[in-house]
C-alpha cells in the first residue's frame, strides 16, 4: 500500500534541502539520481498574489522545499515554471524540469545570499575562459578568436573591462579595474529590486556552465544568444570531436548541461526584461 503523501511534501522530498547550499546549479543538480514521485496533481497554473506570480498546482500554492511560495515577480516566468510541471507525465521527471530547480534554489538559497553571490561570479573574472588561448592548431586558434574576440570587445566596450589573453593554460593575472568593471556590472543585476534573485541566480548558473562570466553578461546584455554563447564556450571541445570524434556520454552530459542553460538564460531576460 502506498503511503499517503500531502502534496507539498511530496515536492519538498524531490529537491535539496535550503540549507546544503546556495550555488544554485548544485542545488539544481543534486537530487536528479533520487526515486521521482508520482505525479499528484492534475493541472499546473501561475496567478498573480500580492505583487507575485505564484504557481498553482490543482488551484493550491506550490512551495519551495523551505517552505516558501514559488512566486516570481513576472507572469512570463512563472507560466514556464507551470508549463514545466504541466509536461510531467505519470512521474515527476526532475531532469525535464531546470527551471523549477534554479527557481527552487533561488527562494531558498541566492534570496537570502546576494552579495556572497556576487562575489562567487565576480571570480570567473580572474581566470575567464576566453583569456586563455591555444597556440595550436591553427583551426582551434581561429575558431576562438572568431567566438571569443567579440566577447573581450563587449567586456571593454559595453563593461569598461579590458582583459589581458594569454597563450596557454598559466594563470594571468587581470587587471583590478577589469575585474571592477565586472563586479559592478553585476551589482547592478544584484540591485534590480524584486527580479534580482532571479536574475542574479540565472546569471550564475550561465558563468558556471560556461566557465565564463563574460559570456554570461554577454547573453545577459543581449550581444549573444544563449545558442551563441553555448558555441563559444565549447569551442575547444568542438576542435577535439572533429579530430577524435563524438562520445556518447558527453553528448548526453552536453545536452542536458544545455538544457540547464537555456533556462537559465529563459529566467533571466523574463524577470530582468520585466524590470520588476
Amino acid at each position: 500500500m502506498l503511503e499517503k503523501i500531502s502534496p507539498d511534501t511530496r515536492l519538498n522530498q524531490s529537491f535539496p534541502r535550503p540549507a546544503e547550499a546556495a550555488d544554485p546549479i548544485a542545488m539544481a543538480r543534486r537530487d536528479l539520481n533520487k526515486v521521482v514521485p508520482r505525479r499528484f496533481y492534475k493541472g499546473a497554473s501561475a496567478r498573480e498574489r500580492d505583487g507575485t506570480f505564484i504557481l498553482l498546482l490543482d488551484g493550491r500554492a506550490a512551495k519551495s522545499p523551505g517552505g516558501n511560495h514559488l512566486a516570481l515577480p513576472c507572469l512570463a516566468a512563472a507560466r514556464a515554471l507551470a508549463d514545466e510541471w504541466s509536461a510531467q507525465g505519470e512521474w515527476i521527471d526532475l531532469a525535464s524540469m531546470p527551471l523549477t530547480r534554479i527557481v527552487n534554489s533561488t527562494i531558498d538559497g541566492i534570496a537570502c545570499q546576494l552579495e556572497a553571490t556576487v562575489d562567487e561570479i565576480v571570480r570567473y573574472a580572474g581566470a575567464d575562459l576566453v583569456c586563455y588561448r591555444a597556440a595550436e592548431p591553427r583551426t582551434l586558434v581561429e575558431a576562438q578568436a572568431a567566438e571569443w574576440d567579440r566577447v573581450l570587445a563587449f567586456a571593454s566596450e559595453k563593461l569598461g573591462a579590458h582583459f589581458i589573453c594569454t597563450e596557454g593554460v598559466v594563470f594571468v593575472e587581470q587587471p583590478e579595474p577589469a575585474r571592477a568593471a565586472v563586479k559592478e556590472g553585476i551589482e547592478r543585476i544584484a540591485n534590480s529590486g524584486q527580479a534580482a534573485p532571479f536574475a542574479l541566480a540565472a546569471l550564475h548558473v550561465m558563468t558556471t556552465l560556461t566557465g565564463s562570466v563574460l559570456l554570461a553578461l554577454a547573453v545577459a546584455h543581449g550581444v549573444l544568444t544563449p545558442t551563441e554563447a553555448w558555441i563559444a564556450a565549447h569551442v575547444d571541445e568542438d576542435c577535439e570531436k572533429r579530430a577524435w570524434g563524438e562520445d556518447a556520454e558527453a553528448l548526453r552530459r552536453r545536452a542536458r548541461q544545455w538544457r540547464e542553460m537555456e533556462a537559465a538564460a529563459r529566467l533571466f531576460h523574463a524577470v530582468h526584461g520585466a524590470g520588476a
